[in-house]
Order: structure tokens, then sequence, then C-alpha cells
């Protein structure tokens, strides 16, 4: 399968969640993201047990499974991720012989050095970095046997060209989102289409015939007006607090007209959509959980160090 061309990636700066291990950093306010975790954990168990369809007999090399977690951050919550899915493959083969090799995946600007000095002691599998952007291919063709992503998809390969066009219809002046522009949102979402079928295509070589991937992302309810969701409301507070800061002077207004995030929150439908249409993937489960409620001021503290670097 031919994978598109992934020059279109943007060769502008990375940016990457909170480094280090202090007061704001991503590693000691990820917990939102943990509360997603904890609710997919039973969900994910139960599928890798139904779903994963590899005769362990041909694990190549010989009794090796291979995981890569995409967009895995600084920890800690890709580590108890890990060891949920060794679990279930363990408990699916009921052996103890099987070897795990994991692949833990972000762009380069991620903050390596903290999640390899924090890894598990004990650990029972060999770990490895792949940097790396996940919308262009990240390794060999039929070497992966479960790919696994949180919270990471949303994040577009770049912002989408339009919207920084002063002569576009869908020029971003005033915000760095796309809550209450119609135009804004439909070129967002014609980019994030673009990505996921992009990162399902470089999956596909990756991944080996029978194998499993299990993605976990804020989305929006398909009836839903998604400007008016509660994770495009938050970065609209953000960008608010920003023009506010420019009428006052602290800030010039034409940066905050020219700074947009690149992130985008799809439906359900939207990614049925776009997985049906690339082709290379079934699938075989998909699932809205529960929302989370997590206390506003710890709220506050996972998007600062979420998107702290970016602005």
């Amino acid at each position: 399968m031919e994978i598109k061309d992934t020059k279109k990636i943007s060769s502008s700066k990375l940016f990457s969640m909170t480094g280090g291990e202090g007061q704001y950093s991503y590693v000691n306010n990820s917990s939102f993201q943990k509360m997603g975790l904890d609710i997919a954990k039973k969900l994910m168990q139960e599928e890798i047990t139904k779903k994963l369809d590899i005769d362990k007999n041909i694990f190549s090399p010989p009794n090796v499974f291979r995981i890569a977690d995409l967009g895995c951050a600084a920890g800690p919550n890709t580590f108890f991720l890990v060891q949920d899915i060794i679990d279930a493959v363990k408990s699916k083969y009921e052996s103890e012989e099987i070897e795990f090799q994991v692949f833990f995946n972000d762009h380069s600007a991620n903050d390596f050095n903290t999640l390899f000095r924090t890894l598990p002691v004990g650990k029972n599998y060999f770990a490895n970095g792949a940097p790396g952007s996940f919308y262009e291919r990240l390794f060999p063709k039929a070497s992966l046997h479960l790919v696994h992503s949180s919270y990471a998809i949303p994040w577009l390969s770049k912002v989408p060209e339009k919207v920084q066009d002063k002569s576009s219809p869908a020029w971003n002046k005033g915000r760095i989102l796309y809550e209450n522009c119609k135009e804004v949102e439909f070129v967002y979402a014609a980019q994030f289409a673009d990505d996921f079928d992009t990162f399902l295509k470089a999956r596909a070589e990756e991944m080996v015939p029978g194998g499993l991937m299990v993605l976990l992302f804020p989305s929006v309810q398909t009836e839903a007006n998604p400007p008016k969701c509660i994770m495009v409301t938050i970065f609209e507070l953000v960008g608010s607090s920003l023009m506010d800061m420019a009428k006052m002077g602290l800030v010039d207004e034409s940066k905050v007209d020219s700074f947009n995030l690149h992130l985008y929150f799809p439906s359900a439908e939207e990614v049925k959509t776009i997985v049906e249409r690339n082709g290379s993937f079934k699938i075989e489960k998909m699932q809205q959980l529960d929302r989370l409620m997590p206390v506003i001021e710890k709220l506050a503290l996972v998007i600062r160090a979420a998107s702290e670097e970016v602005v």
C-alpha cells in the first residue's frame, strides 16, 4: 500500500507536553488522561482477548510481541497502559514465555529523558524510543502486533493553512480554535480527515495481519454542536484570555490573530467515515465512554501542561 507524501507535515517548530518533573509538568498534571485510561482499561483488555487474531507460533522472532504507544509523552500514563496491554496478551495466550518489546513514540521535542529515567523498576518488557511524527512511517513493514494511542490523535500535523490566510473566509481572527465559525470548523475537519487517513495508511504498513490497534481520544457526540462541546470551550477560554491581554496592551493583537492551535475533536461518525473510506482497517468496537468531570483546578493544570509550550 502506498503512503501519502509526508512532505506536507509541518516543518515548523515542534512542541511537546511540558517536560521535567516540576509543578507544572505533564508528568504531574495528566490526571485527566489517566481517568480516561482507567475507564477504558476493561474494554481494551476484553477486546484484546476477543479480537487479537495472531497465532503465537508465528511471532517473529519466536515469542516476541511488539507494542507501540504513539504519542506517549513523558509518562507515567504510558507505563500503566503498556502493563495493562501486556497483562491482557499474556492472559490471552496463557503463556509466560512471550517476550515483549515496547516502542515509546513521540516527536523529537518530547522529554524522552524523563520518560526513560522514570521507567518502572522491574519492568517485564524491553523498552525502546521511536522519535518521529506518527503521521509518517515509523517502523518496518509488518513488525508491530499491537498499536495504541491515547489523547494524541486530536493533535493535527499542522495548523490548517486557510485559517492563517487573511484573504480566506476561514481566516481565524481573534480565535485560536474553531469555535463559533463554520468556515474555520470546516477546514479543521478537513485537516483532521487528511491527517487521520495518513495515520491509518502508515499503521497498515507497519502492523502484522491479525494485529490490533486501540485508539482513545476526546470526541464530540455526533448530534452535538462541536464548538459548544467542553474541550473546544476550554480552549475558547484560553483564546478569550489572550484577546483580553491584547486589549490590555500586554501582547500584540496581531500575534493573537496569527496564533492557532493544531487541535481538532471529531465525532464518532467522522472517525467511522474516515476509517471506512480508508479501507485499511475494520472497526471491531467503537464506544463513547462516560464523560470525565475532573476538578476544575486540576483540569486547568492539565490544559497548561498540554499547551503551555505551544502558547
